[in-house]
């Protein structure tokens, strides 16, 4: 046991995924039955992130502050702004992409579940309100701004506890530091069985019909990812960005974009960030944080499917209309909801600024859902490994 399990160590994790995602992929294909079973690998590895990221966000903020002391710097404003702006020209990115490529859309009807914030107030309320949430209701429903405030607090308060209770704290933190570590270890057959499922379950031949969308969609994310954001990254660093910009894809986009969950790609963010030594103090507050706010991706879709509605209505878009979405895309991002498709939800927002009505909105929602298999697989995958690109970029080990 002990030779195989060293044997496994030694492969590596990023090989045996790509080794999970190309044999997932071929079973899915050719053995559809074996991959919905196999499915069931993909919701226990997915589970078990989910419920091991709330504790560890929680346990780690708290053991920082109350361990930090008065000359020990952090560094979580360059990489709050550094969030705002990449979300900003996302935004932007995506109004002149649809503008480039102008996209009809085929209308469907659908019933949509989940129901949509009526206006930009509502998604604020609801953001601000989780400040204030029952810290055991924020652990339980992952509500991670409500998570980093509770966590601020209590560390803060046992800043003046004595040295036994915050070492108590900070073992806490290592344990359960400890336990991601042993749950990621298991990701290359969590991605096995997620994508297994699946190729068997979809085909992807639903996804024919809006091609379209689809690559302004993903071209959209792609050029955010390999050009902007490095763009950023190198005015902050000075460095080559390209690097660690494929560091983060590697090591945090190919696993957020199979398990379409920021929160639960939350615990791969920590390992990379410990792996790229930087400090602790702030990335144990800019990952989680990210994981609720930097939505990069989520302002792309927002964007491009709501002028695809404009478009395919005949309504006129302006200079000024395109600017004014684009800051609505940017700030409304950022309370994107944390289910799946999260960012879909907020389109009837976006698309009321064009006085285009809730049914044709909700009926673009649909379409979304749709697609989603790619469509938020990318969106995640370029939200999370943003989040530790962005919080690498301002650390003392690659900032100028």
């Amino acid at each position: 046991m002990h030779s195989l399990i060293a044997m496994y160590q030694r492969i590596g994790l990023v090989t045996l995924i790509v080794i999970g995602l190309v044999l997932g992929t071929l079973i899915g294909w050719l053995a559809p039955s074996v991959g919905i079973a196999l499915g069931i690998l993909g919701t226990l590895f997915v589970g078990a992130l989910k419920a091991v990221a709330p504790i560890l966000v929680f346990f780690l903020v708290m053991a920082a502050i109350c361990q930090h002391r008065s000359g020990n710097k952090v560094y979580v404003k360059p990489v709050l702004f550094l969030y705002l702006i990449g979300t900003f020209i996302a935004a932007l990115v995506a109004v002149g992409a649809s503008f480039l490529f102008p996209t009809e859309l085929t209308l469907v009807n659908a019933t949509i579940e989940q129901v949509p914030p009526a206006n930009l107030k509502e998604v604020l309320n609801n953001l601000l309100l989780s400040l204030v949430a029952n810290p055991v209701a924020a652990l339980a429903n992952a509500n991670y701004i409500g998570i980093l405030a509770w966590a601020v607090i209590m560390g803060i308060a046992l800043r003046q506890a004595g040295e036994t209770t915050r070492s108590t704290v900070n073992d806490i933190a290592d344990a359960i530091s400890k336990v991601v570590k042993w749950v990621i270890a298991l990701a290359p057959f969590g991605i096995l069985g997620l994508v297994a499922n699946t190729v068997a379950d979809t085909g992807f031949t639903a996804l024919l019909g809006y091609a379209r969308i689809l690559l302004v969609l993903i071209g959209c994310m792609l050029f955010i990812a390999l050009v902007t954001n490095p763009l950023l990254v190198y005015l902050k660093t000075g460095k080559n960005p390209y690097p660690l910009v494929f560091t983060c894809l590697r090591e945090s986009g190919i696993t957020a974009f199979f398990t379409r969950s920021s929160a639960a790609n939350i615990p791969i963010n920590m390992n990379l960030a410990s792996k790229l030594g930087l400090h602790e103090n702030t990335y144990s507050v800019t990952l989680p944080l990210g994981a609720t706010i930097n939505m990069a991706g989520a302002a792309i879709t927002i964007n491009v499917l709501t002028l695809a509605a404009a478009n395919t209505l005949g309504i006129e878009v302006t200079f000024g209309s395109a600017l004014l979405l684009s800051i609505v895309a940017t700030i409304s991002a950022g309370g994107t909801s944390g289910v799946a498709g999260g960012s879909l939800l907020l389109i009837p927002l976006a698309a009321s600024l064009f006085n285009i009505p809730d049914d044709i909105a909700l009926q673009v929602v649909a379409i979304g859902f749709i697609i989603s298999v790619l469509q938020d697989s990318a969106e995640t995958a370029l939200n999370s490994s943003t989040d530790v690109l962005f919080t690498a970029a301002a650390d003392p080990k690659y900032a100028r």
